[in-house]
């Protein structure tokens, strides 16, 4: 079977509507084996300015101190992570909430020699576990807090999380959902599908521009490890069972 791995951004978990957890169900009930990874940013980044503690981020990573590692910790594994699997479990999703850190599924080692603090980047992704509960039929839910060999954790960023999580379990698919039905053209059409090689056209000419910037730049940097990644919205499938949103693949032509 198949195995799709879906990440979600920290600002859409708590307004999730019906259709995405019936998607996930369609994507089961046609056989799929499906990956949840969350992150948690906005939630994260309120905590901290409860506790007066600066936000900083560094193209587009936060850097993470000894205080905020602490934080970031309570938020993905404590709240977000055991929010959504709750969600799922209501839906009749068989899920099970884990963090990177659990039997070290997500063995990390420190980035860019500690510049950044306690950011990690991903070394071995422990596909042995992930197996184990997808022939369970378990929808594993993902926090992406990696940890290595002598227990030291870190804060991975969750598009990079879910794209080696993708690349390890050689996935069909890896679906970034966001708050629209994907990448829109000036007319604000969807653009089904999208080659690498037209993405700088787009940003060029501002179809492209703003928040979806980056979301696109992780697609493409998926791009290279899984053979089709798409941007979607919650409502990411069609009565078909075909990915409604826009799809990234390896030589494929944009239709005029």
């Amino acid at each position: 079977m198949e195995t799709v791995v879906i990440k979600l951004g920290g600002s859409l978990i708590h307004n999730l509507s019906n259709t995405f957890f019936e998607n996930i169900n369609q994507l089961k009930m046609s056989g799929k084996k499906v990956i949840l990874v969350h992150g948690g940013g906005p939630l994260i980044n309120n905590l901290l300015l409860k506790f007066s503690i600066p936000v900083e981020m560094e193209d587009g990573i936060r850097k993470t101190s000894s205080e905020v590692l602490e934080i970031v910790e309570y938020v993905l594994n404590g709240k977000i992570n055991k929010d959504l699997t709750i969600i799922c479990n209501q839906y009749n999703i068989k899920a099970i909430g884990l963090s990177g850190c659990d039997n070290l599924l997500l063995e990390a080692s420190l980035y860019n020699k500690g510049k950044l603090g306690w950011v990690g980047e991903i070394e071995d992704v422990n596909t042995n576990l992930l197996d184990l509960l997808l022939n369970n039929d378990y929808v594993p839910v993902i926090s992406p807090v990696g940890v290595d060999k002598i227990g030291q954790k870190y804060n991975i960023n969750a598009d990079e999380a879910a794209k080696s999580i993708a690349k390890a379990m050689n996935a069909e698919l890896l679906c970034f959902i966001t708050n629209t039905n994907g990448v829109l053209d000036l007319e604000q059409k969807l653009i089904e599908k999208i080659t690498p090689s037209e993405v700088d056209k787009l940003i060029n000419e501002k179809t492209i521009y703003g928040g979806m910037i980056p979301k696109v730049t992780s697609a493409l940097n998926a791009l290279n490890v899984v053979n089709s990644v798409a941007i979607v919205g919650e409502n990411f499938l069609n009565e078909n069972g075909t990915i409604s949103g826009t799809v990234f693949t390896k030589g494929v032509v944009l239709s005029e």
